[in-house]
């Protein structure tokens, strides 16, 4: 069973900065297509980011231009570093992984049921 584990949330003030880490076990980071969502308290659960086996990447269009998603192959570990954070941003993030290397074309982020298996998330709250 593949496992996941994320680490980096806290808290900050709005304009700050924070780095997601999910570290991947019984599974090589770099053959799944890999994500990042995000739910906040009574919303749905959304994609943030994703990043597929050839390191092609997606942003849902909040976090564009302010969050990136990135892998380190040799530590196994997918990283999410989200820059000029808003209270909008506030919310539990969570790591998940595909049993796909492919997530999809880049007109849409993959919804969260396409997804197989995820990690308990990390939280992040953004104060004004």
């Amino acid at each position: 069973q593949v496992q996941l584990v994320e680490s980096g949330g806290g808290s900050v003030q709005a304009g700050g900065s924070l780095r997601l880490s999910c570290a991947v076990s019984r599974a090589t980071v770099s053959n799944y297509c890999m994500g990042w969502f995000r739910q906040a308290p009574g919303k749905e659960r959304e994609g943030v980011a994703t990043i597929n086996s050839d390191g092609i990447t997606n942003y849902a269009n909040s976090v564009k231009d302010r969050f990136t998603i990135s892998r380190d192959n040799a530590k196994n570990t997918l990283f999410l570093q989200m820059n000029n954070l808003d209270f909008e941003d506030t919310a539990m993030y969570l790591c998940a992984a595909r049993e796909n290397a492919v997530c999809g074309d880049r007109s849409r982020l993959l919804p969260a049921i396409a997804f197989d298996h995820w990690g308990q998330g990390t939280q992040v709250t953004v104060s004004a």
